[in-house]
This record gives C-alpha cells, sequence and structure tokens, in this order.
C-alpha cells in the first residue's frame, strides 16, 4: 500500500467523499459514507508531450501548483504549470450534490511557441485482498475496475486511446501502454487518452468521470454501462455552476456567528476558517443516521494510531455542539435521535467508537466519559435550539428521556462503585446488567486521550455535568409536561455531585501546591483538567484552585510558539507539538475570566497555522508552524466554532 498519511483538500457530497493532495493528487474516495470504505490504493495521473516520458501532473520537478476551492464552496481547483513545456492545466473536481460520481474537468493550454502532442494517462490501483480480489475489463469505452461487492468505473467525454491491463509498471513511465486483452486479473490497470496536438495559445478541455456502484444484482454490467452513458451525457458546466450555488447557499445559511474584527487581515482569516469549518462538517456525518466521524481516514494500515474515520460519541457530542453553533440542527437532532439511541448498550453506556451506520467499531477499551458527555450534550443541545429557534422542543427531552434514564444508572453504578458505596449492592443486579460483576462498573477507565487508564478528573467532571443536565432534564419536562412525575430518585442527583466534586478535591488536589490533578496516579500536568472548568463547571473560572492550576500549565503545557500542548511527556506522533484541541481550550478559558490579551494569542495561534485552504489540523508543528498530522479533524474544527460563538453559549 501507498503511505499517504495526509488529506490537504476535501470534496464531497454526503454520500461520496474525496480527499486530495495540495498537489491535486486524488487520495482517498469514500462511498455511500465517508467511513465505509476506502477503494484507492492510489490513482496517478500523467501526460506524455511530444516524445517525453510520462510527466507526472502531481509530482513532476518542472512542475508548480496553485491549489484554491472556488470561493465559499467543496469544488477544487488545482493550477498545474509545466515550465518546461510551458503547458497550462487546471484540474477542477467536484461531486455534484444529487449525483454520486467524482468530476474532474480539465483545461490544457499551450502557452509555448510550438505545437504540443499531448496524451493524457490515468494509472490506478485498488485496494484487493483475499476475500475480495479486482479485477479489471475495459467496456464501453471505460474501465471498470470490479470486485465480487461493488466496481469502481472510470471514463471519460473522450475515447480511450489505449489501455494496459497487465504489468503496468513495466511501461507507465514511458507514457506508451498497450495491450492484447480486454480483461484481466490485475489490481492496478491504465488507460491514456489522445488530446491531440494543441497548437500555440490553443485550449482544451475534456473531462474524466469516477463513478462507484455497489453490486447488488449478480448481472450489473448492463445496468452500469446504462448509467456510464447516461454521465457521458450529462451538462458539466450547468453542473459545476449547479454544485457552487449550492454550496455557497449552504454556507450563507448557516453562517450564523457573526465575527467583527478591526483588523481586517485578522478577520479575513476567522472569517475563511469559519466558512470552510461549515464546508467542512457535512462532509464528516451521516446524514441518515447522524453518526459523525471524526475525521478522515489518514492512516488505513494502522502504523502511527487506532484510525480516525470512526464516530466517538464524546467527540460527537463536541462537534453536534457546533453543529447547532452554524444551525446545522437537523444534523445534531439525528445524532441523538438515531445514532445515540442505535448504539447505547443494554446497560446504558455508550462504547469508545462506533462505525456511522451504528455498528460497533474496533475498540481498545472502557471510556466512562463518553457516556457522561452524552446526557451534558443532549442537555444543551436542547437549550441551544430553544435560545436560537425560540421554542421548546420539549418533545426532544420526552423522546430521549429513557436513553438518558439508562445511561444515568450506568453513571450512578461507576460513582457507586468508586465510592464503594453499599448503594452499589442493590443497584448492581438490575435488568440493564450483562457483564460480571468485576467488569460492570469498574472505576478504571481510559482517559480522554485514550492513552492512561485510572480514575480521571476529566471523566468525573463529565459525570458530574451529567448529573446536573438530567436534573435540569427533569425540571424542563415538569415545567411543560402537567401530568410528568419526576422519578423520587432525582432529588438523589445534586448529592451525587456533591460526592463528586468531594471526591475531586480529597482525591484529585495537589494541597501543597492547590492544583488540580489529572488522574490519582500521577501529577503530570495535562489541559483536560480544564475540563472541570469548561464544559462541565465543576469549578468556576475564578476559583483560586483553577487560577493556580492554569499557572501551572502554562509553566509546562504552553510552547514558545504560543500553542499548548495535551499534556507532559505526550509521546504521540513525537509529543513536542501544540495541539489545536488544546490552544481553544485555554482560548475559551481566558475569555471567560476577561483576559483579552491571552485569548488573543491563543486564537492567532490557531488561525496563523491553519492551512492555506482554511482547515484545521491536529497538531501543529512547532518548529515549522504548519498544520501536522490529520488535516480537516472536526473536533478542532468544533472548538474553533464554539470558541466563536462563546457568549451566545454563555447567555
Amino acid at each position: 500500500m501507498k503511505r499517504k498519511y495526509l488529506n490537504d483538500a476535501i470534496i464531497g457530497n454526503r454520500k461520496m467523499i474525496a480527499s486530495l493532495s495540495s498537489k491535486g493528487e486524488l487520495l482517498r474516495l469514500s462511498y455511500p459514507t465517508a467511513d465505509y470504505r476506502q477503494f484507492i490504493d492510489y490513482y496517478e495521473m500523467g501526460v506524455k508531450v511530444n516524445d517525453s516520458m510520462l510527466i507526472k501532473l502531481h509530482d513532476d520537478i518542472n512542475n508548480t501548483y496553485n491549489q484554491y476551492y472556488s470561493t465559499d464552496t467543496n469544488v477544487l481547483n488545482t493550477e498545474i504549470e509545466n515550465t518546461y513545456f510551458k503547458l497550462n492545466m487546471k484540474q477542477e473536481d467536484f461531486v455534484p450534490m444529487k449525483k454520486d460520481v467524482l468530476i474532474r474537468r480539465y483545461t490544457f493550454i499551450n502557452y509555448n511557441k510550438i505545437d504540443l502532442d499531448v496524451k493524457f494517462l490515468i494509472n490506478s490501483k485498488l485496494f484487493s485482498n483475499l476475500n475480495n480480489m479486482v479485477g479489471v475489463r475495459i467496456c464501453d469505452n471505460a474501465m471498470i475496475q470490479y470486485s465480487h461487492d461493488f466496481a469502481m468505473t472510470t471514463f471519460s467525454n473522450m475515447p480511450i486511446y489505449s489501455y494496459q491491463l497487465n504489468n503496468v509498471e513495466a511501461n507507465i513511465s514511458s507514457g506508451v501502454i498497450n495491450d492484447k486483452d480486454y480483461i484481466a486479473m490485475s489490481n492496478q490497470s491504465a488507460i491514456a487518452y489522445d488530446l491531440g496536438i494543441l497548437k500555440p495559445g490553443e485550449t482544451k478541455e475534456f473531462n474524466i468521470y469516477i463513478y462507484i456502484n455497489k453490486n447488488y444484482k449478480v448481472d450489473v454490467l448492463d445496468d452500469l454501462i446504462k448509467e456510464i452513458d447516461k454521465i457521458k451525457a450529462y451538462d458539466t458546466l450547468k453542473l459545476i455552476t449547479d454544485t457552487k450555488n449550492y454550496w455557497r447557499r449552504y454556507v450563507k445559511k448557516h453562517e450564523t456567528i457573526k465575527v467583527k474584527y478591526d483588523d481586517e487581515l485578522y478577520n479575513a482569516k476567522i472569517q475563511k476558517i469559519l466558512r470552510r469549518t461549515i464546508l467542512l462538517f457535512p462532509l464528516l456525518v451521516n446524514e441518515e443516521t447522524g453518526g459523525i466521524i471524526a475525521a478522515l481516514e489518514v492512516d488505513e494500515e494502522k502504523d502511527l494510531c487506532g484510525r480516525y474515520a470512526y464516530c466517538w460519541p464524546r467527540d460527537a457530542v463536541t462537534i453536534s455542539q457546533a453543529l447547532d453553533m452554524v444551525g446545522m440542527y437537523k444534523d445534531a437532532d439525528n445524532f441523538y435521535n438515531i445514532f445515540l439511541r442505535k448504539t447505547q448498550s443494554k446497560n446504558g453506556m455508550w462504547e469508545q467508537r462506533f462505525y456511522t451506520d451504528g455498528r460497533l467499531a474496533p475498540c481498545w477499551g472502557y471510556q466512562i466519559d463518553e457516556t457522561a458527555s452524552v446526557i451534558a450534550g443532549l442537555y444543551q443541545h436542547f437549550k441551544i435550539k430553544e435560545f436560537r429557534l425560540k421554542e421548546r422542543d420539549i418533545d426532544f427531552l420526552k423522546d430521549n428521556l429513557i436513553m438518558c434514564e439508562n445511561a444515568m444508572e450506568f453513571l450512578k453504578n461507576y460513582i457507586d462503585n468508586l465510592l464503594n458505596d453499599k448503594r452499589m449492592e442493590e443497584n448492581l443486579q438490575t435488568k440493564y446488567s450483562y457483564l460480571d460483576r468485576s467488569q460492570i462498573y469498574k472505576h478504571v477507565s481510559y482517559d480522554l486521550w485514550e492513552m492512561n487508564e485510572g480514575i480521571h478528573l476529566y471523566s468525573l467532571s463529565a459525570i458530574y455535568a451529567a448529573f446536573d443536565a438530567m436534573g435540569k432534564i427533569y425540571a424542563e419536562l415538569q415545567k411543560s409536561i402537567k401530568k410528568f412525575k419526576i422519578p423520587k430518585e432525582t432529588e438523589k442527583l445534586e448529592e451525587y455531585k456533591e460526592i463528586i466534586k468531594k471526591y475531586i478535591l480529597e482525591n484529585l488536589y495537589d494541597e501543597k501546591q492547590n492544583i488540580l490533578k489529572r488522574n490519582t496516579k500521577d501529577s503530570n500536568m495535562d489541559i483536560s483538567i480544564m475540563g472541570a472548568v469548561t464544559p462541565f463547571r465543576v469549578f468556576e473560572p475564578n476559583d483560586k484552585i483553577i487560577q493556580n492550576t492554569v499557572q501551572k500549565i502554562n509553566l509546562t503545557l504552553r510552547t514558545y510558539t504560543g500553542g499548548y500542548l495535551r499534556f507532559e511527556n505526550d509521546g504521540y506522533i513525537g509529543g513536542k507539538n501544540p495541539w489545536v484541541i488544546s490552544t481553544m481550550w485555554m482560548y475559551i478559558y481566558y475569555r471567560l475570566i476577561g483576559a483579552k490579551a491571552n485569548s488573543e494569542e491563543c486564537l492567532k495561534f490557531v488561525i496563523d497555522t491553519a492551512t492555506p485552504l482554511g482547515l484545521l489540523a491536529e497538531q501543529v508543528d512547532n518548529e515549522e508552524m504548519k498544520s501536522k498530522w490529520v488535516i480537516g479533524l472536526g473536533w478542532s474544527h468544533a472548538m474553533f466554532i464554539l470558541a466563536l460563538g462563546l457568549e451566545e453559549l454563555m447567555k
């Protein structure tokens, strides 16, 4: 497999999602959801000009590049200038909103003084394995790469000039390919198109289409050929115009956070990230279930991480709050009403992560804050909609009450187990229990970062917020429904909050330094300690214990560039880089206490290290001050939105 730990640009239409490099190389293509599967090992384009060898469009020493999105859209433009032949090639990539096909529009302009004879080549290798072998067939002027359950078809509005289905690597670098067979067992194949002679100053255009269909029928070829012919007949210029108009209307509708700074350049950078976030979010959400992936995948082989294209309930809760802030209420509704109901375990908890269709994804541990975050987030979703839309969606709370109560039962037993309280004995054998006694409510879980097992401040703070939210949910229901009766257990919710805060002060407090600790095992500073302030409000921002903790955070986690690390001795992907999440967390804190200069410094760090396309990464290279590792991380973009909308959230 070709290693490609990046996604510089992301486009799509909610069902078909594609990522590209900064030079326009197609890296990934997913369908029919962003997390369903990865089809492409690599997909390379090139040209043969006159008697040259193959010039790779996305990797040649004589090529210069300029890449940008069409304003406020998910239409990506990559301008490639081959300085040797003075050949300009513009590549426009987009997916129409109602047609699940990736369209690549090419415009070639000859700026040379001589004629240029141009052949255009595509070298496509798909993932293949013992259980899903890939073959290829040339049919109807299309290259159909197929397996048992899908077919990926590449074709153009021009006829195929030549092709090679076997042993592609032997000839592809020469730019001359030829094969006697029309069908083969190979998962790597190539096709070529003859663009003909470009006179000096002449322009030529043509389109490449990439279509994926799932093979539901035994004999799918006839239907596939009909679909190919239908796609070839598309009015591509109209489609690209319609696609641009759709996304521009989408941005206009969802740009509900108004931010204005006196510095015009500063303001423009913020607006660019804000609008790119609005355009990114729908590509991360499963429209049918409400499941939200953390990011488009970057590490299919799990060389450096456990993969990203899954839905963590906790991460998705934060993203759903950001969805609310930009008016994407339906997606947030679906997350709670469909996805979370579908994925809750019988004992009330949520596991670590899921596929967006609701199936359990590969996990490696138990995280109590996944469950607690849902309850706190659900109530906040209700309140944001009430504030924004001036209406009380009391049915939302009523319909999700049983889900919340089941989760609260799990959280109660977690706390009882933590305290070894006698109440544990009477609650242990409930109808929601299905694990053995040593596991079901164990108090040792993974932390927010999924790297340390133990008892964590962030996790307890999330549970505290869940108890607080549950009490407010009951109060909202009682206020709106005449016959609604609050359960007797409700009075214990405040008691549990007091118990949790007492436990924190007794076990997660460094008395000598008057600061909070991240867990009961070590004294390493950790940005997740700030969760006790925001969003969970166990402590107030101006509490002395918080002021002292922030001072220690600044001494240990703040880098010389102004960004913040996750925690001391972090070894993930090098461990020396600030995180966008950490830095925005500190921005929010400083805004809460009115420290404008400090908050501005955090925000400036984030906007100055965004990618040229306006995407936020997970981390920032502290030496080069550039985005690093996962680009387009949903959690980073969500924290940015929540920071911009903080004043509204505080009302």
